[in-house]
């Protein structure tokens, strides 16, 4: 896709500060978020700590965010020839705001269910509820504690995605009902795909490297593509009004630019760098993630030591900074990297041929173009 006709940052995060969109989305989270907290704080003093809780949780999840969600739906929007100003304007970026909010949810629950410790640098909620709940010395297991907090802070966030969305189409009645429909579906098959994560990481694992990657494939798919890229674009042509037949096409884009996006964090889970990822190197290892990198290297090693340190070390949670390198080198070695890294690359320029193939206008087209490769080509 051509950058021609309009002026396109080069960062993630200057792209989504233009038209004003990054703060015009904080605005109505930080609003969302302080409403629901006093809402909470209302029900019982001995609730106050849950509104603190959410507030200071919210902050981590909510703030630390790209916003690349509400910036594709938003873009999508404006190739589609919707106006930067007006109700439907002000209704994208209320869903653009729910977006966000569905994402901090599932965060929320996807962190407890993977055991993390950290998120952007800072403890996971299930983490912080338990060391209060240890700090204070209160009765039962902290562990427990905190696992049932993040969880219930996770349905309360998703309890205020539902509310942004419902204000944000209240604005748009002529096309709510299609826009609540294909949100709807997203949330389905997002907790469809948490479903197929949790089954593919108890299922055997490891003799059929083939069938293996089909599975990760199928959990990227489902729980990250839809969600993270083609549902906004789709969401976004359904709010200019662009009508089902071309919504459907960008969120056919979206799904292999979706796909690299999450094959990307695969990566970055294994070779990133915790200074910038704000999660500990090598975590998804520790945590055994199933990924399509993982089947690619035991595809590259059927036998011998590289193997068999890959498949020791995979959910090992005490597995040392030392032996995360000695992993790292076994999966170059393998050729895994580089074939996920063609394959990214592969995902990427089939998603940019079917925007090239749209009818999109300036100036969404370039930048969903740019919003593209920033998608595929980062650090964090």
């Amino acid at each position: 896709m051509a950058l021609t006709s309009f002026p396109v940052p080069t960062t993630p995060a200057a792209l989504v500060d233009v038209e004003n969109l990054r703060s015009r989305v904080e605005g109505a989270l930080t609003a969302h978020r302080a409403s629901l907290a006093s809402e909470i704080a209302g029900v019982s003093a001995a609730a106050e700590g849950a509104a603190t809780a959410l507030t200071d949780q919210a902050s981590v999840l909510l703030s630390g965010g790209k916003r690349l969600r509400a910036a594709l739906c938003w873009w999508s929007y404006r190739a589609h020839g919707g106006a930067a100003a007006g109700p439907a304007a002000e209704a994208v970026v209320g869903t653009g705001a729910a977006l966000e909010l569905f994402q901090a949810a599932a965060l929320l629950h996807d962190d407890v269910m993977d055991n993390s410790d950290t998120r952007r640098g800072s403890p996971t909620a299930h983490r912080s509820f338990a060391a209060r709940h240890a700090g204070s010395g209160w009765s039962g297991d902290s562990v427990r504690f905190g696992e049932a907090g993040a969880i219930l802070l996770g349905d309360l966030v998703l309890i205020a995605a539902q509310r942004e969305l419902t204000a944000a189409l209240a604005r748009v009645p002529q096309v709510a009902p299609e826009v609540r429909e294909a949100f709807d579906r997203m949330q389905t098959e997002v907790v469809t795909g948490q479903y197929l994560d949790v089954l593919v990481q108890a299922e055997p694992w490891g003799a059929d490297p083939v069938a293996d990657e089909s599975r990760a494939r199928a959990v990227l798919r489902a729980k990250s593509a839809g969600y993270s890229v083609a549902s906004p674009l789709e969401l976004g042509a359904l709010l200019a009004g662009a009508g089902r037949e071309r919504a459907t096409l960008v969120h056919t884009a979206g799904v292999p630019l979706g796909e690299a996006f999450q094959l990307r964090d695969d990566v970055l889970g294994v070779f990133g760098d915790p200074a910038v990822t704000g999660k500990p190197a090598g975590d998804d290892l520790r945590e055994g993630k199933r990924t399509v990198l993982v089947a690619r290297a035991m595809a590259g090693l059927p036998s011998g030591a590289g193997r068999d340190l890959l498949v020791n070390a995979l959910g090992d949670p005490g597995l040392s900074d030392d032996a995360v390198r000695r992993v790292r080198e076994v999966i170059v070695e393998s050729g895994a990297l580089s074939a996920v890294e063609l394959l990214v690359t592969e995902l990427y320029e089939t998603s940019t041929g079917r925007l090239d193939a749209a009818d999109l206008t300036a100036p969404g087209r370039e930048m969903l173009a740019a919003i593209a490769r920033a998608l595929v080509d980062r650090e964090a």
